[in-house]
């Protein structure tokens, strides 16, 4: 009886930490979230209330785009660690064209913003918060665009559950603590300050957990959007010109106007040129094919391209051999994305200022050459490879990438630093939302919208919370010559949804929170489906790890080489070989952001929905 025992023992590890076992089928361990089953459509985001509102607008008839939009203005006005004025970044399936579109609604510098500009002002990095954080507005233009052009409603019905919540809504715990803890940086800015802070001079300034938290002025900005669609209607526009006309007004009319007044006045550096001249800009996704599947992600302006850098680099091992997170796995894991993100932090950018080599970077032959620098140890002095030569050209940086290599070579030892403080933590992971939408007409979207997270520096009398995301440009060429601040340019920014299609159909959309943890959650994620068969739910609640062996995208831009956090219940004797190699261990009850996912199952002609529990996110399906 013992030895039966101790075998059935041996199997649920070796299924946990080892083999994998996917012939033991889907669904066979217990999940602490349910799948979401779904014939018509699946909606999932970073609230309930957010869900709710994609829900209503399918039960409207609204397609996946439409919902998608309404999520995003219902998530951006609950300040689900972003609003209004923050940035909208998507990836979009188009059934009729079966074509996948990238949605790039990010705001850019401001006029002024250069890096002479933020050393004159003592800085060494642009600032976290405040005015001279903020890129211009680009979520409201990336709903409106994204609507226009793929949805089938009206810009009023997308609105209404956003306005219905700007007009009182029981605010979450979540969001009601976040305020309180910030409430000393909200009283330097007093529009934020208004809307925050009801109960000034009380011992909790901040709305209590289930209060009505009103935010009237942003319920009068969306309005104008309504009236601005309405006129142009009236006028005999079509919908879509409509959508355009409050497009428009948002950033050419009274409330570019406001938003400007509103934030010079506290220090800020926008122009009404800063709104007017900013464009949503429809792009081709890159891709490339991991074993029969092709995998999309946004531009070279995202950390997106890093995930596809990974597959190429770990298609040239055999992982399901390894065993799910056994030590030689998760070395594997942990170094090519050192690889794929050292890579990151010095060639993305703004493709539009400084053309990023993405040919090189993303080729199979380049892939090879960095999986063969993978060995038994971690390497903690990693650094860019050179990807010109792979696509027939030569590196314009190459003194600059040689400096940096001779100079961590030099390191030693001491001059490391692989120890995880707390405030390097919260930058590094710093959250966001995502949402996935898929409908029976066979829309797929996957969104992560960020910026404007609490404390949030708000424009005036509009309601709208400005952006932090000026913090993800560096000041240093060393650092990254692709990514400098200059005005009308765009930071790179760890903003990735995801979409994967086999024969050319739907596979996966799937997407997560967590600054620049995101592309490594989403990688292990995509593998626990692809490699090791789990079902959508399990995928996203299986145990993970991160590395910190890459530079952060916000604050200090520091690097963390070794660090590694692994979840609290990873068996001891995985813990002591990563240890011999060279490994920095933490361990955490949660190792990653929530991760949101849609698969689909063309056998039944069904989805299956996923939310992590992680955090809040939730899904409905019907």
């Amino acid at each position: 009886m013992r030895k039966i025992y101790f075998i059935a023992l041996l199997l649920l590890c070796g299924n946990l930490y080892g083999q994998g076992l996917p012939g033991l089928g889907a669904g066979t361990t217990p999940n602490n979230k349910p799948i979401l089953h779904g014939k018509n459509w699946v909606a999932i985001t970073g609230k309930p209330l957010g869900a709710t509102a994609g829900a209503a607008i399918f039960h409207q008839g609204g397609n996946a785009v439409d919902a998608a939009c309404a999520m995003i203005a219902a998530t951006s006005t609950m300040w689900d660690v972003l609003s209004w004025g923050g940035e909208t970044q998507a990836l979009i399936y188009n059934p009729h064209t079966k074509k996948v579109i990238a949605i790039n609604a990010l705001g850019y510098a401001p006029t002024g913003a250069t890096v002479d500009f933020f050393k004159s002002q003592g800085m060494n990095n642009p600032p976290q918060y405040g005015p001279l954080a903020a890129t211009t507005p680009g979520t409201p233009g990336g709903i409106m665009t994204m609507l226009a052009e793929y949805g089938t409603m009206s810009l009023e019905q997308i609105l209404k559950p956003s306005m219905e919540l700007a007009k009182g809504y029981p605010i979450e715990a979540q969001t009601a603590n976040a305020i309180e803890a910030q409430k000393a940086k909200i009283k330097d800015w007093p529009y934020s300050k208004k809307i925050f802070l009801p109960h000034l001079g009380k011992e909790r300034e901040a709305p209590e957990a289930g209060e009505i938290f009103v935010q009237e002025d942003l319920y009068q900005m969306l309005s104008k959007l309504v009236e601005a669609e309405r006129n142009a209607l009236k006028g005999s526009k079509s919908r879509k010109e409509a959508i355009y006309a409050a497009y428009d007004r948002f950033y050419k009319g009274d409330i570019a106007k406001e938003i400007v007044r509103g934030t010079r006045e506290q220090g800020g550096l926008f122009t009404e040129a800063d709104l007017a001249n900013w464009k949503v800009k429809i792009e081709e996704p890159l891709h490339v094919n991991y074993k029969g599947i092709d995998v999309y992600k946004l531009q070279e302006w995202t950390q997106g391209p890093a995930l596809l850098q990974s597959l190429n680099i770990l298609e040239n091992f055999d992982l399901k051999t390894m065993g799910y997170n056994s030590a030689n796995y998760i070395h594997t894991l942990y170094q090519a994305m050192n690889l794929a993100f050292a890579d990151r932090d010095f060639y993305y950018g703004d493709p539009a200022y400084v053309k990023s080599p993405m040919k090189g970077l993303l080729s199979k032959e380049y892939a090879k050459a960095r999986a063969k620098l993978i060995g038994d140890m971690n390497d903690p002095k990693i650094t860019a490879g050179d990807p010109y030569p792979y696509q027939g050209g030569t590196n314009p940086y190459l003194d600059i990438l040689k400096k940096n290599q001779t100079k961590v070579a030099s390191l030693s030892p001491g001059q490391i630093n692989s120890t995880l403080d707390e405030q390097f933590i919260s930058d590094f992971q710093s959250g966001t939302t995502s949402m996935e939408t898929a409908d029976a007409e066979g829309w797929v979207v996957s969104v992560t919208p960020s910026g404007g997270w609490i404390p949030a520096v708000v424009a005036g009398n509009t309601g709208v919370g400005l952006s932090q995301r000026m913090q993800s440009f560096v000041l240093d060429e060393n650092l990254s010559p692709y990514n400098l601040p200059e005005p009308g340019k765009r930071p790179r920014v760890t903003l990735t949804p995801s979409l994967a299609l086999k024969d050319g159909k739907p596979l996966l959309a799937f997407a997560v929170q967590g600054g620049d943890s995101q592309d490594q959650n989403l990688l292990q994620f995509f593998l626990n489906i692809v490699e090791f068969e789990m079902d959508v739910q399990e995928g996203t609640e299986a145990p993970n790890f991160n590395s910190y062996q890459m530079q952060s995208s916000f604050g200090d831009h520091e690097i963390r080489p070794g660090a590694i956090v692994l979840r609290k219940d990873t068996p001891e004797w995985i813990s002591k070989e990563l240890a011999k190699k060279g490994y920095s261990l933490e361990f955490w009850n949660k190792t990653s952001g929530p991760i949101n996912a849609i698969w689909f199952d063309w056998k039944h002609s069904t989805f299956w929905g996923g939310s992590s529990d992680y955090g809040d996110d939730y899904g409905i399906a019907w």
